[in-house]
């Protein structure tokens, strides 16, 4: 399917058919594809859980707010973290990029602090997210990306130290009667001349 087709298909799935479970390939695959998503001077200041149905599927739908069914519905719920250590980050960086991404992050980040780089560092995880959520429809995989979630109880759940929780992505197949897909209601977006100029 040509990738116009598959972004015009693609949508925020609300209701998942709970008996239908991605396979252990395709979940494989869908590791692969995150891993090897972009990032700037390819830091990769992440860590991603992949949380098929368990005990613990189910603490994280109960810190989820209105997301629980969802949650509990699809077949697994991806977990996307950015680091919250700077300094770890720069032992990171350290031992993996060469020296002229090092410089770049010395140059161009460091000098605006902390903050600044975390803020910077989970600017990099969405970049993963767009990634991933591409990956899914094109593997005819349904999905729903979610911010709506209790992040310190994740992270106390999961065991978090030198990371932070940012959002989760729950991913499945649709419940045929699911109300918000294409077929059933029309997408809504703006039109092309109000959000695409050409120079």
């Amino acid at each position: 399917m040509a990738f116009l087709e598959t972004a015009k298909q693609r949508y925020t799935t609300k209701k998942y058919n709970s008996t239908e479970k991605i396979s252990a390939e395709k979940i494989d695959e869908l590791k692969e594809i995150l891993r090897l998503s972009p990032s700037s001077i390819n830091s990769q200041p992440w860590k991603f859980f992949f949380i098929p149905a368990s005990e613990t599927k189910t603490r994280l739908a109960d810190a989820s707010y209105w997301n629980a069914e969802k949650i509990n519905e699809a077949s697994h719920l991806v977990v996307f973290s950015a680091l919250n250590d700077v300094q770890r980050f720069e032992e990171q960086i350290n031992s993996t990029l060469p020296e002229g991404s090092i410089n770049y992050y010395h140059r161009f980040l460091k000098p605006h602090g902390e903050e600044h780089i975390q803020s910077w560092m989970k600017q990099q995880v969405y970049l993963s997210l767009g990634f991933f959520l591409a990956a899914c429809a094109s593997n005819d995989i349904d999905a729903t990306p979610m911010e709506g979630i209790e992040n310190d109880r994740y992270d106390e759940i999961l065991g978090l130290e030198q990371h932070h929780t940012l959002f989760a992505v729950a991913i499945g197949y649709r419940n045929e009667e699911d109300a918000n897909q294409p077929s059933i209601t029309a997408k809504s977006r703006l039109d092309m001349a109000d959000i695409i100029q050409a120079m």
